[in-house]
């Protein structure tokens, strides 16, 4: 399935918990806290309802932080997403 967000709509994907801490203990699945960074997928063309131009600076692969209860959550192909607003994004994670 495609899916592409319509308007100033953003398509997340969540990166996966860690499964050690830096300490090496082992988490469980339930003690597993999800990280707030996510990788860009598919950016909306950034028009709003009124015919307003919104500028879209977030490109598919970028990685982001978002908190944790914007926008919201689809399953699509037994893999969790997020759509948000791009101004629901906190930051740009530049590596």
């Amino acid at each position: 399935m495609k899916i592409k967000p319509v308007g100033d709509r953003v398509l997340l994907k969540q990166f996966e918990a860690e499964e050690k801490t830096k300490s090496g203990i082992i988490l469980t699945s339930s003690n597993k806290e999800k990280p707030s960074i996510f990788e860009v997928l598919v950016v909306g063309d950034g028009n709003m309802n009124d015919g307003t131009q919104i500028k879209m600076f977030l490109k598919p692969g970028d990685k982001v932080i978002c908190n944790k209860f914007s926008g919201m959550t689809a399953k699509v192909d037994e893999e969790e997403l997020v759509i948000v607003r791009q101004n629901d994004i906190l930051a740009v994670v530049e590596m």
